[in-house]
């Protein structure tokens, strides 16, 4: 499935990143890259909104949602806080990745790295129904490790 997602560049005279990008023929996500001027470093366990110097239009009946980037999750314990963050197609402010550390040591992050990654995935729109009764099912109201490991 393919859709279009418009693009403005935020600062296009002073940005040096990249437009995101599909890294592999094969890549659900798009790179996401950071639009700093400087370097910023995040302490362990410290989080911070980091900038992307973009702005999308998704066609409607599709979000974005934004992930980490599993490499810099596993080497330097970097992560989307509120993973997956979603960019709702009716937003037009500036793309932002809330990042944190969870690791032990302190993170660097400098102008142009990549920092998290895009889906473009489609969004199913729910009408909920108030009932007075839910139907039964096998499984009923177990939650929480019910099922195993």
């Amino acid at each position: 499935m393919e859709t279009v997602v418009k693009l403005r560049r935020l600062r296009p005279d002073k940005s040096r990143v990249p437009l995101p990008s599909y890294a592999t023929a094969g890549s659900s996500g798009l790179d996401l890259y950071a639009d700093i001027d400087s370097e910023l470093t995040l302490a362990p366990l410290e989080r911070r909104k980091v900038p992307t110097g973009i702005a999308l239009e998704l066609a409607p009946g599709f979000e974005g949602q934004i992930r980490a980037r599993s490499g810099r999750a596993l080497a330097e314990g970097l992560t989307v806080i509120n993973g997956p963050g979603t960019i709702d197609a009716d937003y037009r402010g500036e793309v932002m990745v809330l990042l944190v550390n969870l690791g032990t040591e302190p993170v660097t992050i400098r102008p142009g790295d990549r920092i998290a990654q895009l889906v473009i995935a489609p969004v199913a729109r729910a009408r909920i129904v108030e009932v007075q009764e839910l139907g039964a099912s096998g499984r009923g109201d177990g939650g929480f490790g019910h099922t195993g490991r």
